[in-house]
């Protein structure tokens, strides 16, 4: 079956002056290291998705208002967890750190996943976010009341 759909490269609204600010979000949000390693990566077949991820999630999603930076944070971490997308979940676990949210909090936002996307997606949700900290040196200290 054909998709005829065009490509996303094709159906972006935006001008190359307007991409500069979804990539300054994402490197806000994500970090310079993460952003560089994500773009230089990309070659002749992904880089149409880095422009569309730089245009419509970071730009036209991430640079709304409405929702506090944290906030948009939380609640990526809580999809991403639920769809159990953990490659992606380890990123914005470190996005959400970047916009203020603690160990706590995101520990918090996983067991909420639980009951509305299953034991299962918080499962894996806790053991890559454990690998994440792991990764980069964090250790999770229960809150003092």
């Amino acid at each position: 079956m054909s998709d005829s759909r065009p490509a996303p490269e094709s159906v972006s609204t935006l001008t190359p002056a307007d991409r500069h600010p979804g990539e300054q979000r994402r490197r806000q949000v994500m970090g310079d290291v993460f952003v560089d390693r994500a773009l230089a990566q990309a070659d002749a077949f992904s880089a149409p998705l880095q422009s569309y991820v730089n245009e419509h999630a970071w730009g036209s999603t991430w640079l709304r208002d409405g929702l506090a930076l944290k906030q948009r944070s939380l609640c990526t971490v809580a999809m991403l967890a639920a769809l159990g997308r953990s490659q992606e979940l380890k990123g914005h676990l470190r996005g959400a750190m970047n916009n203020g949210a603690t160990l706590a909090e995101l520990r918090e936002v996983l067991l909420h996943v639980a009951p509305y996307a299953g034991a299962p997606a918080a499962i894996e949700a806790f053991r890559a976010a454990r690998e994440w900290m792991a990764d980069n040196g964090l250790q999770f200290e229960e809150p003092q009341p």
